[in-house]
């Protein structure tokens, strides 16, 4: 009688059973939750969320939807203010129209239910920005067999969760480059969040650029992304003896607070401080004068999610796709050689 290979005996994949065993629940109820039912405390949500991820759960394939029903994705995102939102949301419809697919909004409130309503929905997958979710969450939504795309995720993304962002790191170096090749060498630098991935990517790059170059150290101050906090560090790092001459911003908005915060001192841009922001959104081109900045290709950003979502949902990739698109500097009357 011929002895199985132990290497070729399958591991035995969890079941709704063990989930609802570590949950201490029923079967039925754990698929409801699954589903995204509704008559089920949050208690118990949070409980069947924390055991699929603990038991490691996952249907076979991902879920279809019926076919006399459109197929739609879930775009979930933590709000819609600001003009990043708005382009990222344009390449997302236009991609998701070429497909023929409708997209559906979903705003990720902080109490998470936004996972419950991805669920119920039963949309054919969900491409996720601007919000960071948690293990538990990201197990929840595989367990509902419902694919995954982040667009450049906040934290380092699961090895078996698809993702498309672009090329931070590479995008400081280059804003440093511009700086240096300018003749600057006193600098600061205001990031996002400081745990933010992206945010940290920036600064790493523009700090490794200047000190290849042989600048002296970075000034480094954090605004959580918004226009007023970067103006008051931003007016802070300036009014000092031997300020930095050039300023790097990790977004248009928290630039367009560098701008207020130079206004106040009497700093005239470029003449007396030169500023480079990321992202490119409209507002750099308005500002006065208009804005220095790093481009990152937003609405192709979304498009992209949408084509590596419909590939995730065949479920015959040989890997988990990864995708980084690429920065570029666009340069305007915001940075000049540092004054004499």
């Amino acid at each position: 009688m011929a002895v199985p290979n132990p290497s070729s005996i399958e591991p035995r994949r969890p079941t709704l059973a063990d989930v609802a065993a570590i949950a201490g629940t029923s079967v039925p109820t754990v698929s409801k939750v699954l589903r995204g039912g509704t008559d089920v405390s949050l208690a118990m949500r949070r409980a069947v969320m924390a055991a699929v991820e603990s038991v490691g759960y996952a249907p076979r394939e991902p879920r279809r939807p019926d076919s006399d029903a459109p197929v739609l994705l879930d775009f979930v995102l933590s709000d819609v203010h600001g003009s990043w939102a708005n382009q990222a949301l344009t390449g997302v419809e236009e991609a998701a129209t070429d497909a023929g697919h409708d997209v559906v909004l979903t705003i990720a409130r902080g109490d998470g239910t936004w996972v419950q309503h991805v669920l119920r929905r039963r949309s054919a997958g969900a491409i996720i920005t601007l919000v960071d979710p948690t293990s538990a969450q990201l197990a929840a939504l595989r367990a509902g067999g419902v694919p995954l795309v982040l667009i450049d995720p906040m934290s380092r993304p699961p090895s078996d969760v698809a993702s498309v962002g672009v090329t931070n790191w590479d995008g400081g170096r280059v804003a440093a480059e511009h700086l240096l090749a300018l003749g600057h060498r006193r600098f600061a630098a205001i990031g996002g969040t400081r745990g933010h991935r992206y945010s940290r990517a920036r600064l790493d790059g523009f700090q490794s650029a200047v000190q290849q170059a042989g600048g002296g150290p970075v000034l480094v101050e954090h605004a959580d992304w918004r226009r007023e906090p970067a103006a008051l560090v931003a007016e802070a790092l300036l009014d000092v003896p031997d300020r930095p001459t050039a300023v790097f911003a990790c977004s248009d908005l928290m630039a367009i607070g560098v701008y207020e915060a130079a206004r106040r001192l009497g700093l005239r841009i470029p003449d007396d401080l030169s500023v480079v922001g990321f992202d490119d959104v409209p507002e750099a081109a308005w500002g006065s004068p208009p804005l220095t900045t790093v481009r990152q290709p937003i609405a192709e950003l979304g498009a992209a999610a949408v084509r590596m979502l419909l590939r995730v949902r065949t479920g015959r990739l040989a890997a988990v796709p990864r995708e980084e698109l690429a920065t570029e500097l666009v340069v305007r009357a915001s940075t000049a050689p540092p004054a004499a």
